[in-house]
């Protein structure tokens, strides 16, 4: 095996990277070859030896660069992904290069430290509740699933039952009310959890996926015993909220705990010309949002915002004979992540935060929402394209071949969206909304600006005219 420096290898790694964030806008805003075409280009025995580690970085680039979309590009429209600033990027690579498990303080003062400032900074920002804890998970998901530990704890405790000593066996059944609408993971979070996907409350939205506040009154109005609410802030497909400022008061009439899934959608608190779209947000228990979506950091990264701290320790804290033990006032990162060997996100967070400042983060967040509203209505007045919601934030769903039957539209829909995606001028990818198929776009990438939101709504114009020509 060769003896290459690690500088030579840094660095080599370094000019691949520099290399495809500079070419990303010019080629297809897609992969260029499929997921199976990328397995038989990886598929090889296992390496008897070793290779040398420049040859091993250049060949891991050489499999690996035809399967990777265009995510940090400036036309990339799909799954609400952010676009992984560099300065994000870069301190995630010394995350790495620094090599620390960060559970604790002791282990690694630095982290912690970083963690602890940054979820000030994160509070600021999103004008929460500035006593809450923030635990730096991997995104939405784990976010949801952490604040939801903590409620039904929380629940439970009040009834007089400890479910992180005794479990679920026995307690009183929880009652968990939740929108049609609600995203998928916060099911995910409440099967994992014990609370099941299935045996919650569906409360009616609206067409924009709004909770109906006289169906949650309604709902809440038969509920009885431990309770959690689950409302939205930026609904995946239309970026719509939840009515915060009537539906929280109506659940903390019941003594309900209330969480806000707001993976995206809460960043909309720290944009003042968006900020009251998510009016009485503040007013909830918990909140789960993401970093690597409108903050830019690189994934993963993700935070789990708790009102009550110690129902949030209580949910997550790992003890062990050989862990340090913590003081008052003394924050460790595993208390509030249900990980110990963990990676320090703090640093990118506490990094793009200082880069962007307050006012930076602003301007990012009004200009997408702009943008998306430019392109909506760029596309509103082309024969046989319909904008289906009103776009207040940076989302919307646009269906093709509306004068035609449904079934027809459907079809016409898909070829369009497949059509847009073979161009590879820019990318935007399907959902299946009230039935019917749809395409949604997601601005969100730190690097489109209005010319890149131009060109993509032409190129989605230039599609549609093609598959109705064909």
């Amino acid at each position: 095996m060769g003896q290459e420096s690690a500088d030579d290898l840094f660095q080599r790694a370094a000019e691949h990277a520099v290399r495809f964030r500079d070419s990303i806008s010019a080629g297809p805003q897609r992969p260029r070859v499929s997921y199976h075409a990328s397995l038989e280009e990886f598929r090889q025995p296992l390496p008897e030896q070793g290779g040398a580690r420049l040859g091993v970085i250049d060949e891991l680039v050489a499999k690996a660069e035809p399967g990777l979309h265009a995510m940090t590009g400036s036309r990339f429209f799909g799954w609400v992904i952010g676009g992984s600033h560099p300065v994000g990027v870069a301190a995630d690579w010394l995350t790495s290069a620094w090599g620390q498990n960060t559970g604790n303080h002791h282990a690694t003062p630095a982290a912690a430290a970083a963690e602890a400032v940054a979820g000030s900074w994160l509070l600021d920002l999103l004008d929460l509740p500035r006593e809450s804890s923030v635990g730096f998970v991997t995104g939405a998901t784990v976010a949801n699933f952490v604040c939801l530990a903590a409620a039904r704890g929380d629940v439970l405790r009040k009834v007089g039952w400890d479910v992180e000593g005794q479990g679920l066996f026995g307690a009183p059944p929880i009652t968990v009310l939740i929108g049609d609408d609600a995203h998928a993971t916060v099911f995910s979070a409440l099967q994992f959890l014990g609370l099941g996907h299935d045996r919650v409350v569906h409360v009616k939205t609206d067409d924009a996926g709004r909770i109906l506040v006289s169906d949650f009154a309604e709902a809440a109005g038969k509920a009885s015993g431990p309770c959690i609410a689950i409302l939205q802030a930026g609904q995946i497909n239309t970026g719509a909220f939840d009515d915060f400022e009537d539906i929280i008061p109506i659940a903390k009439g019941i003594g309900a705990w209330v969480h806000v899934d707001g993976a995206f959608g809460l960043w909309a608190r720290a944009c003042p010309q968006r900020s009251g779209l998510a009016k009485g947000v503040n007013g909830a228990d918990s909140w789960a949002t993401d970093g690597h979506k409108w903050l830019q950091t690189p994934y993963d990264c993700g935070y789990a915002i708790v009102r009550d701290e110690e129902a949030h320790r209580r949910a997550m804290t790992i003890a062990a004979s050989y862990l340090p033990l913590s003081f008052e006032g003394e924050r460790d990162p595993s208390h509030f992540v249900p990980e110990l060997s963990r990676r320090a996100r703090g640093f990118a967070t506490w990094a793009m935060i200082k880069h962007l400042g307050r006012d930076g983060i602003a301007a990012m967040v009004e200009r997408h929402c702009r943008i998306a509203h430019a392109m909506a209505e760029r596309l509103r007045p082309e024969e046989g394209i319909a904008v289906l919601n009103d776009v207040a934030l940076n989302q919307f769903l646009v269906r093709f071949g509306t004068t035609c039957p449904d079934d027809e539209a459907d079809r016409l829909t898909q070829r369009t969206i497949e059509r847009i995606q073979t161009d590879g001028v820019c990318f935007c990818g399907g959902a299946i909304w009230r039935g019917r198929k749809v395409m949604r776009v997601s601005v969100i990438s730190w690097l489109t600006d209005d010319l890149a939101g131009n060109v993509a709504a032409d190129a989605i114009v230039a599609a549609w005219r093609a598959v109705r020509g064909e």
